[in-house]
């Protein structure tokens, strides 16, 4: 009798480490989905239940919705995702898939949210009640989708695509298109009700910064790993940003490490942190404000 050997094949286990990261990436998609919806709930309340009742109206692609809704009687969550579509469509390449679909499921949910509080009796016809509170939750609002790496506007993906082909930045172009839309409102609903937007956008804007430091702001990135290399050309291509190596050594090992440098803005925060994450959840990353960059525009690549 013949006895043809036998191959058992053994399916490797998965290791706890590949189980703890898969977990760790989960959570973290829970989290940002979280975020997104919060804080196109609370834009939206800040809408329907604040400023549009009382004739006040926000800046960018929301602003402009809600002059439109007004003129035409169509509700303003038909306007808010049908104007935004096509600035997230035109700008996705320069902005990233992640940032856009975040910024496209955001805009979903604003404008979901914003139909079905149509019927909702407005909380206040106090104009300066309803200006205070209606830019502080708008602030919270949109600082929250800011901080889970999206947008709740169309407008900073045209800033970020006309910076490229002029000298004006990111923040100066948002602040001269939306001193224009809230202007208009005194065209559509009268002098006082502008002044009133104006007010109700400055306070949503420092709301914004208390809950994410900064409206257009620059950072500088410093990354100490051991898988270096991968990092900086995981930055490099899904990122879009240049990547400075530096060769340090450690004061209490004397071991020589790869330093990585580079300089972000903060729409990009969220989308490096889970970069590096995926790569070395143990790197060592600092991330701090920088108050000025000279020696040109930053620039980057087109991402896929």
């Amino acid at each position: 009798m013949n006895h043809q050997p036998t191959h058992e094949v053994h399916q490797a286990a998965p290791s706890p480490v590949s189980r703890s990261h898969r977990r760790l990436l989960w959570r973290r998609r829970l989290q940002r989905g979280l975020g997104l919806t919060a804080g196109s709930c609370l834009a939206a309340v800040s809408l329907e239940e604040f400023l549009v009742p009382n004739h006040i109206i926000d800046g960018g692609i929301t602003g402009i919705s809600i002059l439109v809704s007004h003129l035409t009687g169509v509700h303003l969550g038909i306007f808010l995702f049908a104007l935004n579509l096509p600035f997230l469509l035109t700008g996705y390449q320069q902005i990233g898939k992640t940032f856009a679909l975040c910024t496209l499921y955001a805009i979903a949910v604003l404008s979901g949210v914003a139909t079905l509080l149509v019927p909702v009796p407005q909380i206040t016809s106090d104009l300066l009640l309803a200006t205070v509170f209606g830019g502080v939750v708008m602030g919270m609002g949109v600082g929250l989708i800011i901080r889970s790496g999206g947008s709740s506007d169309g407008t900073e993906v045209v800033a970020i695509l006309m910076s490229k082909k002029t000298a004006w930045s990111i923040g100066q172009i948002i602040l001269f298109v939306n001193v224009f839309i809230l202007g208009s409102a005194g065209f559509v609903f009268g002098w006082d009700r502008a002044m009133y937007s104006l007010l109700a956008y400055f306070i949503a804007f420092k709301t914004i910064d208390v809950v994410i430091i900064g409206f257009e702001e620059t950072k500088s990135v410093w990354i100490i790993s051991d898988h270096a290399q991968t990092i900086g050309e995981a930055m490099l291509h899904r990122l879009g940003r240049g990547v400075t190596y530096l060769h340090a050594e450690g004061a209490y090992t004397g071991r020589e490490r790869t330093v990585l440098f580079s300089v972000i803005t903060r729409l990009e925060e969220a989308k490096l942190k889970s970069l590096v994450e995926d790569i070395d959840p143990e790197a060592f990353l600092a991330i701090a404000p920088i108050a000025e960059v000279r020696g040109g525009r930053m620039k980057k690549r087109n991402i896929h």
